[in-house]
């Protein structure tokens, strides 16, 4: 891949996550100018926006776990609301493809994405100690756990932090 090209790509896969932000419908944007020529097909992309999704995730789950070292399920489940949050089209599609995969191919691609993630949920929330197939329930849970209190295309709130006037004003009001 050329220099070109990996920019290519890169802006095209920003477009088509605009694109599924925006249609929240869980469908592959295949229409968006460059995609066919790019990523050539739908398992392709799906592939691409699954790393998106994982390095989000993750990303998350490693900000989340130097916040919250004490309650780590707590922490790995709400980094992955924050992850839905920040990405709502692309977990519409993973979600979507999950359920109705178009080919055999893309059912054990999406089956492995899932039991990888799920994995991944489940060592980092402390609740597994090898990935595996026990692994993978633990994982299954705490997503479960998370998208209860998951709204599509919402990003989860946090409150605003209180300056130092506002909380001498609280102590000095009690």
């Amino acid at each position: 891949m050329t220099w070109t090209s990996h920019h290519r790509r890169g802006d095209v896969l920003r477009d088509v996550i605009r694109t599924a932000d925006t249609r929240l419908d869980g469908r592959l944007p295949m229409d968006v100018d460059g995609v066919t020529e790019t990523f050539g097909d739908e398992l392709t992309l799906l592939g691409a926006l699954q790393l998106r999704w994982h390095t989000r995730l993750s990303g998350h789950i490693e900000r989340e776990l130097a916040d919250q070292p004490l309650d780590l399920g707590n922490a790995v489940a709400i980094a992955w609301l924050k992850a839905a949050g920040d990405m709502p089209g692309i977990r519409a599609i993973i979600d979507r493809h999950v359920a109705h995969p178009t080919s055999p191919e893309m059912a054990r691609a999406t089956a492995v994405a899932a039991g990888k993630e799920h994995e991944l949920l489940a060592l980092m929330a402390g609740r597994a100690s090898a990935p595996g197939e026990a692994a993978q329930r633990v994982g299954r849970e705490i997503e479960l756990a998370a998208r209860a209190s998951y709204v599509p295309g919402v990003a989860p709130r946090s409150a605003p932090a209180s300056s130092l006037v506002q909380r001498i004003r609280a102590v000095l009001a009690a």
